[in-house]
């Protein structure tokens, strides 16, 4: 599909902005990717800072608590009795005055098993992390518990006594804080992050919602969905418990990008309006005269050479239409010149042919009558001389005829002929000629072909192409004609041995005047001699596939 310049210039318009708009767009959204992603990085290392610190705060704060309870006499002296509600009296008052109410603070033997539950947890009958934390003691031992579903913060603090042998543990005290869902929520909402308390590969404590937890569960977070950051929960003994997971989802950042990409689009949709407009406005003033420009040279190929381009400006297009404009009046002058000046050599072309064509049948014609006139000849010298005479004369209208015929494109009422005898007819003249130059013209046509023709011209063109070979071989060779039944038309070929058709006479074989390697003539004979073929619904072209020279004639044959 051809298109014109308009939308080719609008085409490209819309091209070149789309490109440099995507182009800035791609860099554009790859800049805010990259510093989204940096962000909420930042901010997932900033969320886990914040846990950190509250974390270190709350086993600080236990840890104080503790070492406090466990140093006072009277609870050291509680904790001697060995009896429970000694000791839920003595430390379990105190403990309440100073603690959180969410803080849970146990008891406990050197073995673990729980003396006394003085604020929270009241279920747990023992605690393993305290044979975990022995290898820490006398020092406090911090960490994360695990007990069923719920996860603990604990501060372990041993009690000793001074015994004969020396210092000797008489109880533990583990104080801790639960890990909850509260817990996690203040996080969420003091840093803006999601906190995930993993442990052996379950979730205890989640912020996330249902289906991020269960995509978490099974598959794992995407890493294009969110930031995960990993940070370990330690135990008491300094073995990993479980992991925390602080997580920031991208939607957020999803919806600015979408909101770019969306301004993004819009801004492409201007600039491509405006653009398309600017172009448009000055392109018509491109094309415009470009169009009249085309039109006027369309006018001036259809031979129209008065046409002209209006000069609407003084720049390149405006000196381009008074070029044209006088390009055009040089066309028509030497146009006017090359008509009067081919009138004349086509007048003087035509007189000199006439004159060649005429010149033997007219001595045919002279000759015989001198003979006639000059001397008493016998009876059938002078019936011999009359019938050349006849000829000649016959020659001389038929070919008078045929020049009246050039343009007519018509034929007379056709007759029934073979083709073999009209083809015999129009060589029989030239046997005396071929004999003299050792030339063997050869007839190969069945008798059964017959063509509804005007036989004195059909005559005339096999005439025409056995004088053009017997004047191309020169001495010795050869002149063979067939004919063969092509449907409902006879294929006739009449080919020679000769040196063939000269290549620079081949685009201009069957126009007038074309006389390149002839020694005689000025080039009429197959111009007509094409002519009479197309007026007989045939057609005359030449075959230079083949060694010599070779003539193809198409003509409609008798219908049976």
């Amino acid at each position: 599909m051809k298109l014109s310049l308009m939308p080719k210039a609008l085409l490209v318009t819309s091209a070149a902005i789309t490109v440099l708009l995507v182009s800035t767009g791609w860099m554009v959204q790859r800049y805010a990717l990259g510093s989204t992603s940096q962000g909420l990085e930042e901010e997932v290392r900033g969320s886990l800072r914040a846990y950190e610190a509250l974390w270190r705060s709350r086993a600080d704060m236990l840890a104080s608590l503790s070492q406090v309870i466990s140093s006072m006499s009277d609870v050291r002296a509680a904790f001697s009795t060995r009896d429970q509600a000694t000791i839920q009296d003595t430390a379990g008052e105190l403990w309440a005055r100073i603690s959180h109410d969410d803080a849970v603070f146990l008891v406990t033997d050197p073995d673990g098993h729980v003396v006394a539950s003085l604020a929270g947890a009241t279920r747990i009958p023992e605690l393993p992390i305290v044979r975990e934390a022995r290898s820490k003691f006398p020092k406090q031992a911090t960490g994360f518990m695990r007990n069923g579903e719920q996860l603990y913060q604990v501060v372990v603090t041993p009690v000793y006594v001074q015994a004969q042998q020396g210092a000797a543990l008489l109880n533990v005290l583990v104080a801790g804080y639960p890990v909850t869902a509260s817990l996690a929520g203040n996080l969420k909402r003091s840093t803006g992050s999601d906190f995930v308390y993993r442990v052996d590969g379950n979730t205890l404590v989640s912020t996330l919602n249902g289906e991020a937890n269960a995509k978490l569960n099974h598959e794992g977070l995407a890493s294009s969905d969110y930031a995960v950051l990993s940070t370990p929960l330690i135990s008491v003994d300094g073995h990993k418990l479980g992991e925390l997971l602080i997580v920031r989802s991208f939607e957020t950042a999803r919806r600015h990008l979408a909101a770019l990409q969306s301004g993004l689009i819009k801004i492409w949709a201007v600039a491509i309006a405006a653009g398309l407009l600017l172009s448009y406005l000055l392109t018509r003033r491109i094309v415009n005269p470009i169009v009249r420009l085309d039109q006027a040279a369309a006018a001036v190929a259809g031979q129209n050479y008065d046409s002209r381009v209006p000069v609407e400006s003084q720049d390149e297009l405006g000196r381009l239409a008074q070029t044209f404009n006088s390009m055009c009046a040089s066309i028509q002058m030497a146009r006017n010149d090359l008509i009067r000046q081919e009138r004349l050599a086509t007048i003087g072309h035509l007189s000199t042919s006439i004159v060649h064509d005429l010149r033997n049948p007219l001595a045919a014609v002279y000759g015989g009558s001198e003979m006639l006139v000059d001397g008493d000849l016998p009876p059938a010298t002078v019936k011999r001389l009359a019938r050349n005479i006849y000829r000649a004369s016959r020659r001389i209208q038929e070919l008078l005829q045929d020049l009246v015929n050039i343009s007519r494109g018509k034929i007379q009422s056709p007759e029934q002929c073979s083709l073999r005898d009209l083809i015999a007819a129009a060589c029989e003249p030239l046997q005396s000629v071929a004999q003299t130059q050792n030339v063997t013209i050869e007839i190969d046509v069945p008798d059964t072909l017959e063509a509804p023709v005007e036989r004195a011209r059909m005559e005339r063109v096999f005439f025409n192409l056995c004088t053009n070979s017997l004047e191309a071989l020169g001495e010795g060779g050869a002149i063979r004609i067939t004919a063969t039944r092509n449907g409902g038309s006879a294929l006739v070929r009449v080919e020679d041995t000769g040196p063939g058709i000269p290549a620079e006479v081949r685009p201009r074989l069957f126009e007038p005047f074309a006389t390149a390697g002839k020694k005689n003539g000025l080039g009429l004979g197959l111009a007509l001699s094409r002519q009479t073929v197309v007026a007989h619904g045939g057609d005359l072209w030449a075959d230079t596939a083949t060694r010599g020279a070779a003539f193809c004639l198409r003509l409609p044959l008798l219908r049976q």
